[in-house]
Parts: structure tokens; C-alpha cells; sequence
């Protein structure tokens, strides 16, 4: 053996190979947790205790280094200590370390125990026990690595007591008297040994000594412990005195210890980290009572089983399992029924075990009150089930598995499991399918395991089918979960099943958690908060809330945050199913309609306070059921959009579905100003798609005018102006047929919009003047402030400027007047733009920082992106290019968030001036080109000027011809959108003759 830790730490065959304190001690850790990584931490925590140095990582990191290096003197390989990201490990065959050859020679003994052959059993503890020299890993005072080494001593303690009972049962009583005695000098209060030595005694006629080695136990056990010796010596010494002691009869210290746990599964996967934590709570935090909970299928039972046997060692008196039914086919357990159970596995015959379930509850604590006892308690219904089972020994720890969280055992430590993560995940699969199978389709594995919702139990039954089918590729299976009416069908096998699993934890909550849970299934969102459930049930808040906590208990739905709830998507799928069944139709029906209105009114009460005062295409609704709810809920203003924005597009989308289509239009149209503000133009156009539909379905041509409007609107902000110019002069029709004047002027002042950014500043403005003579008629406030919005901008970029002041002046007093944020907040930006192209760069400076505010204020991402890039041409027009590129880059990324292509090329081209003011001419002329590219393809005529205009301005000093081209190039662009910056293009050129 190359390396042994049975007696001073020994590595090659000799016990000073490696000598220096720091690397004996991290080479102890590591061959203590042999075949796994100790994590750095540990190991710092072993070498420098409570004092650790700053510099401990980089010390811990020379330590291995010359560990590695000594161990390649000794011709050990390089790979024998492994790196990993979260520690160190050391590879040792079996054969090569002495603790792993002595658990194989007691593992081999045991079994010969059990199969009646005691000579075999006792050749293999005696090869065992020769490997001792000594206690483990003398001479090394870390306090980690004495506490680990401790207990391979109680494991050998342990083994001698196992090997002395077969010498005992073999008459070899002679043989061990003096070796009996020498351990109870060394352990004197260790009550087995003592008991053995005093039965070798009387087997050869001595029990004068026998009584006497009962009498010197008595007195040390009163002298140190304050107590008698437990009741098994006690009767071991009366049946001395009596002289009836008959070896191989039945009495409870010749026995071999308990092993009633199941097999420890090998496919075990992803909860290694889990398993050391609860490992070493229990052995270094004493913890006793532990509670393992989590959701049906999430491997509570298969975690247990291997915690109790990585701590199996420090219990070598019994290890007990019982299985309490507390969610299964059966009833569960009484504590009475339970006790039987773990009497009979103590070895306690049937006949002993009391009648009378108080008396029987007593005998279970007095047997295991002497015992080194580990008991896991799987499957438990609840605290009252549990707490009656609980030993009160100081030497017994019990694991307790649930579906439920047992709030009532006070002195238990919870340890909620949550499913795999993804890697994980697809890792249980390859082990349960099959490696290779896994390796050569990994994206299809990746989407299995994501369908089964990375649940332990889906997984082991999604890869048993796979095993059971080796011709399926993975990808049949992915696609069978992905498109068949019901995946739970697919991930059962044999009587083991998802769902079956699933409808004991639904059959043990209260019918109206029941309801809510079904009910829950309904929101497509991955998140749901406690309003949302109050109104889907139509319950009390109050009410609703307990509910949630009754299955959050259940682990049927968890709880990520305080107040905010979700349904793994497997139990999802369950509780829908639940509601698809045909009795329980009008429930589903009423559900979603709860569900649709209370969204529904919570976001126009918000898009109320976002958008225009008086907004006219904001739906004009009842007074909604459950107005307290509402009233909560758009309380979060903004802020709820954010938080619900996949939640509502899928509830368009549900709405259609199920045939709310007023719904359906209403509700998309009360989340556009969100959408559009934030940038969310994917959902924007997806939603207003699935409206326009129900719109059209509904024959609704309104509906369908202001859909089309707000659609449009999406294609604006991503530069497809064609597009949304059609769409809008479609509305535009639908509303002259209705002969709805204020809502075709809206819709002029929008056109005229897109036109000016389409740079048709001339088509523009013949949008604007006809919608301005259609509102001359009935001064429809609100609809003249966003025209003089609308006027101001396209003056502004035209160059007329005294036009566009008195229009933005004019818009500025309207919207203080109507209180209207927002429209101020164009206003005071369109004023501060004009006034800064006209020279007064002070009040300029004023008015846009104002508008800044108001603009963050009312969430205008784009507004605020346009102001900080005028504010950076005043920083580079006075100087500061460092300043100006700050400014730049910021509206940058606002453009990037808000998802506007011309506004980025905009940003681009500015910063790309300010990086030429700071000298840097090579990424100037680099950005410029990029940003030609990009308004090239969007169409964007006034930012390929502005692109060409910038490469013609970084290559003037160099290559003058090629500058020249460019800006001949640019000119010409600007002279077709009527730009006044051709005028400096113009002097440019000039410059260039």
C-alpha cells in the first residue's frame, strides 16, 4: 500500500516521507475524503484553523505543489492530486490506501456474518484490524484532521467489538481476554467492550473477575457520568451472578449491528455538494434531528439514504429506515404501528414489544438510549407523526424526509431540496439512459431534461423509457414531450409515475387549496403573485394568503420571494389538467375570466397615469370586481409592467385562445405605452398581431383602427417606416368611414412623425397642416399638443427655427395647463433643442437637463437617449470632447435598451465626432463606416449623410480626394431630405477644392 493514515500518516512505505506540518496536514485531508474534492475552504480551515492568513489560498497552492512534487520521487503519478475549481482531490486505487482495504475487510466479514460462516468472518476482521498501527493519523494536531481521524478510531473500536462477538459465538474466549482488557483500560466507558470482556471471563470460570470488571464500570460511570450502567450491562451482570450466562444465546451485546437502510442508488447525480453540507452540519454543528423537504419527485428519500451513509460510521449500532406513508396509496403511519416496525429491526422479538402504544414509545427511547443510532424517518405526513419517534439519546441522529414542511419540530434543522440545475440534470439522464447515448445528442438531451423540469423522478423516468427503447433517439422523446397533449403520460413507467406522484401530495391539502391550486394552473405567467391568486379564486386576501401557504407547505408551489408565487412546470401541467377535466368546465371558464379582468383593469389604471391625460383609445371600463386587488396592485405603477410583461403577452395570447377577444385588444392595448417606452418591441408586435385578429373577429373596425395605429408604432421605432405608414393610412381609412375626427387627426400627426423620420420632411408636414385644420374645428386640447409636439420636431429638423419655437413655446403652455408630464417633457425638450441651434447655448444647457429629469421621470427611454445626445453636441461645441463622448455613449445604450435602430445610428455617428475631437481619427472613421452600413440598410437617408459627412471630415488631411467624395456624397443626401446641415457639407467641400 502506498499511502496509510491507520497510525501515523505513511506515504510510500515509510512514515517521514513527507515531512513539513502544513503539507502532512492538507495530505491528510485529501486522503481522508479520498475519491472526492475537500474544498479549499476546508482545507484552509485544517492548516490555519480560526487565524488564516490573507495570503492562505497562494500558501494552500505551494503546499500542493510540493506535495505533487514529492509524490513524483516516489514515483507516484503526476494526476494522483487533482485540481478542481472548488478544491483539491487525491486519486488512490483501493488497494493503495490502508482505511479503504480495512472498509473492504470489514465489508467482506459482515457479509460472512450474515451468511453463517463466523471462521471466514473472523480471518477477515483479524486482516483488517492488522492494518492498525496505531491511532489514525497520530502526530497531526489540525483540530479537522483529528476529528476526522477520531472516528476512523470509533470505526475500528467498532470492528473489534463485531470481530470479538463472532470469537465470542466461536469459543475463542480464551484468545481475547487479554486484548479485551487493554481496550477497556483505554475505553473505560465504553459499555459493550466492558460487556464482552465480562462474558470472555465467565466463558473460561472466571466470573469473580467478571463481577469485578461490572463493579470498577459502575464506579467510573458514577464517578464521571453521574449515572448506572445502561440497562443491557445490568442485565448482563445478573445474569453473572445468577450463573445462567449461556454464550450464543440471544443477549443484545453479542450481536452484529443493525444495517436497515436501502440500497444506496448508483446513479446518485448533482447533489454531492448537498450531501457534504448536511454531513458536516451534523458532524461538526451537531446538528440531530435533521428535515429534508422539497416537492414530489425531487429525490429527498435517495439524498437521505446517502447521507446516512456517509455517517454511517459514527453510528456503528444501528442504522434504521422506516417508510411512514405520510403521502402514498396507504394510510399513514401511527407512531404506535412506526415503533413496531423499528422495535422489530432493534432485534426486540414480537412477543417483547408492549401493547399499550405509550409503553411501546418508551421501550423504542430506552433502546436506543445506549446506542450510537442513526434513523431516517422517509416519507413522514406531518410534525405530530414525527415528534413521538424522536430518541432522546445523546449519541442517535434521525433524518426526516417530507413532502411537506414540518413547521412543528422545533428542534430540527430544515433543508428545503430544490430540483437539479441543467448540467446536472443531464448528467442523471446519461446515467440512467445510457453516457454515450446522451453525448452523441446533446441538445436533445438538454430539451428532455429541460421538459421533465430538471425533477429527478421525470428524469429517471424519461431515461428508463429511453433504456427500455434503445432504437428511440433522444430527439423521438424530446419531441414526444414537447407536442403531446400531455407530457406527464410520457415520463411514467410501469406503476411509477410524474403525476401519480403528484396527485398524493394534491390529495393531502385541504379542498379549497385544492381549488386554488387548479385555479393556478391557469396563469400562463412563470410567476403569480398573492393579488393575482386572491382574484383568480375571488377569496379574501387574507384567505387566499393562508391557502398559499397551506401548498407552499405542500411544496405543490413555491415561494421564490416573499409574496410571489410559481408552479414547477410539470405540477403546472398537472394542475391544468386537473381543470380540463369535463365537470369542471364552468370552473375553468369563470377562473380565466377572473384572471383576464383583473389584469386587464390593473393595466389601464396604470396606463391612465403613463400616458396623455385623456387618452380617447383607452378602454372604458366596469367597475371591476375585486377593486380592493386592483387598487393593491396598480399601486407598483410602472414597475408592475416590468415585473409582468411574459406574463401579460401570454395572456393575449391565452385570451384569444379561450375567445375573450375584448379582452384580448383591450388588454394589449393598455400594455403598449410600457412596451413602447422600454424598448419591448418584440412584444409590442406580438401582441398587437394576436389583437388585430380578435379585433377582426370581433368586427370591431375601431378596435381594429387603434390596434393598427399602436402597431404601427413597433415598425417605427425599428425603422421600417414604409410599413408603419401603411399600416396607419389603413386606420387613417377606418376611421374616415367612422367619421371619428379626433382620432384621424391622431393618427395625421403620427403619419407626419414617420414621414419625418423617413426624412420626408415635405410629406410630413402636409400630414401635420391637414390634421392641424381638422382639429381647427373642435380644439380638441390634448390632440392639438401632441400635433404642436409633432410641428416642433419637423420645423426643428427643417431649420426653421422661429416656426419651431413659437410651436414648442405653444405646446409647453398647453401641456403645464393640462398637467400632462410627458408632453412637458417634449416640450421642454424641443425648446432646449431649438434654443441650442439657435445660439443660446446657457438656457439651452437649462431647459435640457430639465427635460432629462422629466423624461427619466415618465420612463421615455427614447426622449432621454434624444436629450442626452443634444446635450453631448454642446459639450464637443464647447470643447469637451471627453464629455460629449460620456454623453454619447450613454444614449447609446439607452437607444440599444429602447430598441430604436435610427436613434442608434444617431448616437453612433455623434460619438463618433467626439472620438474624432479626442483624436482618435482611425476608431472615428471605423465608426462612421459601421454606422453607413447599418442606415444604408435601414434606409435612413439623413444618417448616411451624417456618416459620409463624418468619413469625409477624418480623412481631409490625409487622402483629401477620397474626403472629397464622401462629402460630395453627403451633400447630396442632405439636399434630398431638405437638411439644413448641408450647408456645412457645403463649406466642407470647399475646404476640400
Amino acid at each position: 500500500m502506498r499511502f496509510g493514515i491507520l497510525g501515523p500518516l505513511r506515504v510510500g512505505g515509510g512514515e517521514a516521507t513527507v515531512t513539513a506540518g502544513r503539507d502532512r496536514t492538507v495530505l491528510a485531508m485529501l486522503l481522508l475524503r479520498a475519491g472526492r474534492v475537500v474544498p479549499i475552504e476546508e482545507l484552509v480551515d485544517a492548516v490555519w484553523e480560526e487565524s488564516p492568513p490573507a495570503t492562505a489560498r497562494a500558501q494552500l497552492q505551494t503546499c500542493v505543489s510540493r506535495l505533487r512534487q514529492r509524490l513524483a520521487v516516489l514515483r507516484l503519478p503526476p494526476e494522483t492530486i487533482v485540481t478542481d475549481p472548488i478544491g483539491y482531490g487525491i486519486r488512490v486505487d483501493p488497494a493503495d490506501l490502508d482505511a479503504e482495504v480495512f472498509a473492504r475487510g470489514v465489508e467482506a466479514a459482515r457479509a460472512a456474518v450474515a451468511a453463517g460462516q463466523p471462521t471466514e468472518a473472523r480471518a477477515h476482521y483479524r486482516a483488517a484490524l492488522a492494518l492498525w498501527r496505531g491511532p489514525a493519523l497520530s502526530g497531526i494536531a489540525s483540530r479537522s484532521v483529528r476529528r476526522r481521524a477520531q472516528a476512523l478510531d470509533e470505526q475500528r473500536l467498532a470492528v473489534l467489538e463485531e470481530c470479538v462477538d463472532v470469537q465470542l459465538r466461536l469459543r475463542q474466549a480464551t484468545d481475547l481476554i487479554d486484548e479485551l482488557t487493554e481496550s477497556v483500560d483505554r475505553h473505560p466507558l465504553r459499555e459493550r467492550l466492558r460487556g464482552q470482556l465480562m462474558l470472555a471471563l465467565s466463558a473460561v470460570g472466571r466470573q469473580a473477575d467478571a463481577l469485578g470488571v461490572y463493579r470498577e464500570g459502575r464506579r467510573i460511570y458514577a464517578e464521571e457520568l453521574g449515572i448506572e450502567p445502561g440497562a443491557a450491562l445490568q442485565e448482563l451482570h445478573q445474569r453473572v451472578l445468577a450463573g445462567d450466562l449461556a454464550l450464543g444465546g440471544p443477549e443484545s451485546l453479542v450481536t452484529v449491528p443493525i444495517r436497515s437502510l436501502p440500497r444506496a442508488i448508483s446513479d446518485f447525480t448533482g447533489r454531492q455538494q448537498t450531501v457534504s453540507r448536511l454531513v458536516k452540519e451534523i458532524e461538526e454543528d451537531g446538528v440531530r434531528i435533521q428535515l429534508i423537504d422539497g416537492m414530489a419527485g425531487s429525490g429527498k428519500t435517495t439524498l437521505a439514504v446517502h447521507v446516512a451513509a456517509a455517517l454511517g460510521d459514527h453510528y456503528p449500532d444501528a442504522h434504521l429506515f422506516i417508510d411512514l406513508h405520510g403521502h402514498s396509496e396507504r394510510s399513514p403511519l401511527t407512531p404506535a404501528a412506526a415503533v413496531a416496525t423499528l422495535l422489530r429491526q432493534l432485534g426486540v422479538p414480537a412477543e417483547r414489544v408492549p401493547v399499550d402504544p405509550d409503553d411501546r414509545l418508551a421501550m423504542w427511547r430506552t433502546e436506543l438510549a445506549n446506542r450510537r443510532a442513526l434513523v431516517v424517518l422517509d416519507n413522514a405526513a406531518s410534525s405530530a407523526q414525527v415528534v413521538p419517534l424522536l430518541p432522546n439519546g445523546p449519541d442517535n441522529v434521525v433524518l426526516i424526509t417530507s413532502r411537506r414542511r414540518l413547521i412543528g419540530l422545533d428542534d430540527g434543522r430544515p433543508a428545503s431540496l430544490p430540483v437539479l440545475d441543467p448540467d446536472e440534470a443531464v448528467e442523471l439522464l446519461g446515467r440512467v439512459a445510457g453516457v454515450d447515448r446522451v453525448r452523441a445528442e446533446p441538445v436533445a438531451a438538454a430539451e428532455v431534461v429541460r421538459r421533465c423540469g430538471n425533477l429527478p423522478l421525470a428524469i429517471r423516468l424519461a431515461g428508463a423509457r429511453l433504456a427500455h427503447r434503445p432504437r428511440w433517439r433522444i430527439a423521438d422523446l424530446a419531441e414526444r414531450l414537447a407536442v403531446g397533449r400531455d407530457p406527464l403520460t410520457e415520463l411514467a413507467a410501469g406503476d411509477r409515475s410524474v403525476g401519480q406522484a403528484f396527485a398524493l401530495s394534491y390529495a393531502q391539502v385541504s379542498p379549497p387549496a385544492q381549488r386554488l391550486f387548479r385555479l393556478f394552473g391557469l396563469h400562463p405567467g412563470s410567476r403569480v403573485d398573492n393579488r393575482v391568486s386572491a382574484a383568480l379564486a375571488d377569496l379574501p386576501l387574507p384567505q387566499a394568503q393562508d391557502l398559499l401557504d397551506e401548498l407552499v407547505d405542500a411544496h405543490l408551489v413555491e415561494e421564490p420571494e416573499p409574496g410571489c408565487y410559481r408552479l414547477h412546470d410539470l405540477i403546472g401541467e398537472y394542475a391544468r389538467g386537473l381543470l380540463d377535466q369535463p365537470d369542471r368546465t364552468t370552473e375553468r371558464r369563470d377562473g380565466l375570466e377572473r384572471l383576464l379582468d383583473h389584469h386587464l383593469h390593473v393595466a389601464t389604471t396604470i396606463a391612465r397615469t403613463i400616458e396623455m391625460v385623456g387618452s380617447r383609445s383607452l378602454a372604458r371600463l366596469p367597475e371591476p370586481a375585486r377593486s380592493d386587488l386592483v387598487t393593491l396592485s396598480a399601486a407598483q405603477g410602472r414597475s408592475w409592467f416590468d415585473e409582468n410583461r411574459a406574463a401579460l403577452t401570454a395572456l393575449v395570447r391565452l385570451a384569444e385562445t379561450e375567445g375573450f377577444l375584448r379582452h384580448c385588444w383591450q388588454l394589449t392595448r393598455a400594455t403598449w405605452r410600457a412596451n413602447f417606452d422600454g424598448g419591448h418591441l418584440d412584444e409590442l408586435i406580438e401582441t398587437h398581431t394576436v389583437a388585430l385578429r380578435a379585433t377582426e373577429a370581433l368586427g370591431d373596425d375601431e378596435a381594429t383602427a387603434t390596434t393598427l395605429n399602436y402597431l404601427a408604432s413597433a415598425h417605427f421605432r425599428l425603422a421600417r417606416f414604409a410599413e408603419g405608414i401603411r399600416l396607419m393610412e389603413v386606420a387613417l381609412d377606418h376611421y374616415r368611414r367612422l367619421g371619428l375626427r379626433a382620432e384621424m387627426r391622431g393618427i395625421l400627426g403620427n403619419l407626419g412623425t414617420a414621414a419625418f423620420a423617413n426624412s420626408d420632411y415635405r410629406r410630413g408636414m402636409e400630414y401635420i397642416e391637414a390634421a392641424l385644420a381638422l382639429d381647427g374645428a373642435t380644439k380638441d386640447f390634448m390632440v392639438t399638443a401632441s400635433l404642436l409636439n409633432n410641428l416642433s420636431f419637423g420645423l426643428l429638423f427643417r431649420g426653421r427655427y422661429s416656426e419651431a419655437l413659437r410651436a414648442a413655446r405653444h405646446h409647453m403652455l398647453l401641456a403645464q395647463e393640462r398637467g400632462d408630464g410627458r408632453q412637458l417633457a417634449h416640450a421642454v425638450g424641443h425648446v432646449g433643442m431649438i434654443r441650442h441651434r439657435m445660439g443660446d447655448l446657457g438656457p439651452a444647457r437649462r431647459l435640457l437637463r430639465a427635460a432629462l429629469q422629466l423624461k427619466r421621470r415618465s420612463g421615455n427611454r427614447f426622449g432621454e437617449a434624444e436629450v442626452l445626445n443634444e446635450l453631448g453636441v454642446i459639450e464637443r461645441g464647447a470643447g469637451h470632447p471627453d464629455r460629449a463622448a460620456e454623453l454619447h455613449r450613454a444614449a447609446l445604450l439607452v437607444m440599444s435598451e429602447a430598441g430604436d435602430r435610427i436613434g442608434q445610428c444617431a448616437s453612433r455617428n455623434l460619438l463618433a465626432r467626439a472620438i474624432l475631437d479626442q483624436g482618435d481619427l482611425a476608431s472615428a472613421l471605423d465608426l462612421h463606416r459601421r454606422v453607413l452600413a447599418d442606415a444604408t440598410r435601414l434606409g435612413a437617408r439623413y444618417e448616411q449623410a451624417r456618416a459620409l459627412d463624418g468619413m469625409a471630415r477624418c480623412l481631409r488631411a490625409t487622402d483629401p480626394r477620397e474626403a472629397r467624395t464622401y462629402a460630395s456624397r453627403a451633400l447630396a443626401l442632405y439636399r434630398q431630405v431638405e437638411s439644413p446641415d448641408q450647408a456645412s457639407t457645403a463649406e466642407l467641400l470647399t475646404e476640400l477644392d
